[in-house]
């Protein structure tokens, strides 16, 4: 029998679990299950995230982002995921979600097309080499369903955006004060050349953290040349 106490502040719910360590042959291994859902894609979105660290209680979040894609919640559960073990001191981690899409994409088994996920794909990438070792893996949703549950309530209770959540995931919240008082466009939304400049912002933030080269400027360029060549064909049609 286990003993369950949460501790909700905001969007975020903190559950705390006395149980047995999770893998205590793995010691300096955490394992994380996240999920993100949107109920009309887009619409009403929410992620969640458990982090499992052996021997010590496990670890829930869950936000509201507001009207937003299915695929952007599953990425930016994943990343904040990836942001806040690494916060906690984690070394090696395996991250575990039913998205199977974002494993594929996470292992470089499918390239990233969307526009609108390649800012955060990007940031991901970048934050998984932050560590000794990161790997994704897929499963289902049945062995995902605390993550799914915690993801679920995250869009039922709607709780304020937190102030640290990017904009950068068109994430509007109208529950919160500090909303600006223009909407928020999703980056699904925005127009070919507002999305290769995100996309170069975002880049430029990574390279200042001091590796010119990671994302590498030519892969860089070349998705801003085909993102403004989709731009000129669509006029063109």
């Amino acid at each position: 029998m286990h003993e369950r106490t949460l501790m909700r502040s905001g969007a975020h719910t903190v559950g705390v679990t006395a149980k047995q360590p999770y893998n205590p042959r793995m010691s300096d291994t955490w394992t994380i299950f996240t999920d993100g859902g949107s109920r009309g894609n887009p619409g009403p979105a929410g992620y969640a995230y458990i982090i499992k660290r052996p021997g010590q209680a496990d670890i829930e979040i869950k936000c509201y982002l507001g009207k937003t894609t299915n695929n952007i919640a599953e990425y930016t559960g994943m990343l904040k995921a990836l942001e806040h073990a690494k916060q906690l001191g984690g070394t090696k981690l395996i991250v575990n979600s039913d998205s199977e899409l974002m494993v594929k994409q996470m292992n470089g088994i499918y390239r990233v097309k969307n526009e609108g996920l390649l800012p955060i794909y990007t940031k991901a990438s970048a934050l998984r080499k932050q560590f000794d070792g990161v790997t994704f893996k897929h499963v289902y949703r049945e062995q995902n369903t605390q993550a799914d549950a915690l993801c679920n309530e995250a869009m039922d209770d709607r709780s304020p955006l937190p102030e640290e959540i990017e904009l950068e995931i068109g994430a509007a919240n109208p529950s919160s004060p500090k909303t600006s008082p223009k909407p928020l466009v999703a980056i699904e939304e925005l127009t070919p050349f507002m999305q290769a400049l995100d996309l170069l912002k975002q880049s430029a933030k990574l390279w200042a953290t001091g590796n010119a080269g990671d994302p590498p400027p030519v892969e860089i360029l070349n998705r801003i040349l085909e993102i403004m060549q989709c731009d000129e064909a669509e006029v063109a049609d």
